[in-house]
């Protein structure tokens, strides 16, 4: 009986549309200009998506056998492979330009400012893939847009999570309006590309970052999907601000980009509008949170690394087809101002790069005094009391509405240092070295042994992250209090030094501090520094405990008012024979040591 109810229930579930409409609030009705962008049915050039009405996606064989025909047919397309991810499918990149380059150095010859885009960073959220085809088509045999490439460069990855892309199904994600079937949010590792951008450990990443290493593209945009709430706005954008560690390029962006892209989709029909976070869940009314991003998102690692780029965050809410519309209006507009403005671009980017602030912040935080009213296009909520929780949730009515709502920016600095001319790294942590190296960090590589005055860090309670659930193929640590300990080093031949006068010197900072967020420290890279590995006996520390009594009254005066004051301690034989072996030379001096050396000279 058991069974045969069992097979009902997954019957009646199964036989459920994907996607299923009823479930997601009113759909906004919209008919933008930006319509006119799709080809007509007979067109010879016609995309798998357009095909459908853009209400379907191609497979991964399918995008890359029409972008296959598309390159042999225009003179302008090149593309290549930029690795492969763990399943063996190739990480594919079009190279789109006037005089057809087909490499990084005859791209840069040609002397044009260069867009990097990708799509299905999230697999599921592929918008980005089905409009880049469009602009590639229309850029080139299309016709319509061909002066785009006039006076910019085009980099485009059509899917940059290959794999989880291939996890096809119409089941994976319930909040969002197509197209009917989609990838999944990570990788075949179960790892989200867009945590990684710290770390680099997937094959994606990797690939990614290389790229960007050899390519040097001047402005870079990560196109995804929203979750969340409902409101108006259909693509959504963001950057971190002038306040960051890209002032000058965030200027660049506030002066010249965004209102480009404000003024072309609203031109199109579209509504652009901020990034929405709401800061209490998914009630506007609490306000919304502008996010300043660390560098294990692209946003926050672009900051870091003075790459501009921009998130791309189109409403989940929005039918597939005006998604993918608004995103051609804005890869379009992309291209059109960089290469108009690109010129400016690169002197802010040349600014940011040349900075060498003698402070700097390892991560953002709220900042209260940033709290600004300001107008919010949104859809009418309210409450009710749930059935299946028992506790009131929010559902949207479908009537639009203008308010005004609190917008309150991470604009604080967390933590600041002061930024070392050097960071020395013994041998023993090549590790580390490899990461920084992906980044394109540069390091160098002791030939003789150096002894030298260097800062180091004690962290006495440095412990596992409270949520010690693994976490992106890794178990989180926080540092606690990081004591400073100035000391003298002898570092073997072979320890590497890496200095922060460099463009990527920012970016180490950050990564080797042990304090911020997106640390190597914090994502478990130093762990082995917080175990100990050697004891003592009891039989041999009672007999030396009670020498180093007789032998020091200043230690016998400590023992006993630690006595006296710590009831806990007093009554735990083992954390007493623990607070003398600590003060023995046979205890470890380099327990919980951090092995990165600071210099300040």
């Amino acid at each position: 009986m058991f069974l045969f109810r069992l097979c009902v229930c997954l019957a009646a579930f199964t036989a459920l549309p994907a996607a299923d409409q009823t479930l997601l609030p009113p759909e906004l009705p919209w008919k933008g200009a930006s319509l006119e962008l799709i080809a007509e049915a007979n067109d010879p050039w016609i995309t798998p998506a357009e095909r459908s009405g853009l209400t379907e996606t191609p497979r991964y064989e399918e995008t890359m056998a029409w972008l296959a025909r598309l390159v042999e047919a225009s003179p302008k397309l090149q593309w290549l492979s930029l690795g492969t991810s763990a399943e063996g499918r190739e990480i594919r990149m079009v190279v789109a330009s006037a005089d057809g380059a087909g490499t990084a150095k005859k791209l840069a010859a040609n002397g044009k400012p260069t867009l990097l885009a990708h799509a299905g960073i999230h697999a599921g959220e592929i918008d980005g893939k089905d409009a880049g085809l469009m602009l590639l088509r229309d850029m080139t045999v299309g016709g319509t847009k061909t002066s785009l490439l006039d006076a910019a460069n085009f980099l485009f990855i059509p899917i940059l999570s290959v794999d989880g892309h291939e996890r096809f199904s119409p089941y994976s994600r319930a909040n969002q309006r197509g197209p009917s079937e989609m990838g999944w949010r990570t990788n075949r590792r179960n790892l989200n590309l867009n945590r990684d951008f710290a770390k680099l450990e997937t094959e994606e990443l990797r690939a990614l970052i290389s790229m960007v290493n050899e390519w040097q593209p001047d402005l870079y945009l990560d196109l995804h999907v929203t979750d969340g709430a409902d409101y108006q706005y259909d693509i959504t954008y963001g950057y971190n601000g002038q306040y960051g560690w890209s002032p000058n390029i965030a200027g660049w962006l506030d002066e010249r980009f965004s209102p480009a892209i404000q003024r072309d989709l609203a031109a199109m029909g579209h509504v652009p509008g901020p990034l929405v976070f709401a800061i209490n869940g998914r009630d506007m009314k609490g306000g919304n949170l502008v996010w300043t991003a660390g560098p294990r998102f692209s946003n926050g690692w672009g900051d870091l690394r003075h790459l501009p780029t921009v998130l791309v965050e189109n409403h989940s809410l929005k039918p597939y087809r005006q998604r993918v519309l608004g995103t051609y209006v804005f890869l379009e507009t992309a291209l059109e101002t960089l290469g108009a403005h690109g010129d400016e671009l690169a002197k802010a980017t040349t600014a940011d790069r040349a900075a060498r602030t003698d402070e700097v912040a390892l991560g953002w935080q709220f900042d209260p005094s940033s709290r600004a009213m300001r107008s919010f296009k949104g859809v009418r909520s309210e409450t009710f009391d749930s059935d299946i929780t028992g506790q009131p949730n929010v559902r949207w009515t479908g009537e639009t509405i203008e308010t005004e709502v609190p917008h309150i920016t991470m604009s604080r600095a967390s933590a600041r240092v002061r930024r070392p001319t050097y960071y020395y790294i013994p041998a023993a942590w090549y590790t580390v070295i490899e990461t920084l190296e992906r980044h394109g960090v540069r390091v160098e590589k002791l030939d003789d042994s150096l002894t030298i005055e260097v800062e180091r860090y004690r962290l006495p309670d440095a412990t596992l992250d409270s949520d010690a659930s693994p976490f992106e193929g890794r178990t989180l640590y926080k540092p606690g209090t990081a004591v400073v300990e100035p000391t003298k080093v002898e570092l073997p031949a072979g320890s590497f030094a890496i200095p922060t006068d460099q463009p990527l010197g920012t970016l180490a900072v950050v990564l080797l501090e042990p304090q911020a967020p997106d640390s190597l420290f914090q994502w478990g890279y130093f762990s082995e520094i917080l175990q100990r590995t050697e004891y003592i006996e009891g039989y041999v520390i009672e007999p030396l405990a009670q020498a180093m009594l007789e032998a020091d009254p200043g230690l016998r005066a400590k023992f006993e008012a630690k006595l006296l004051a710590d009831t806990d301690f007093a009554g735990d034989a083992a954390a007493r024979r623990q607070w003398f072996y600590e003060r023995t030379p046979y205890y470890d001096d380099e327990h919980r040591v951090y092995p990165v050396y600071r210099s300040l000279d």
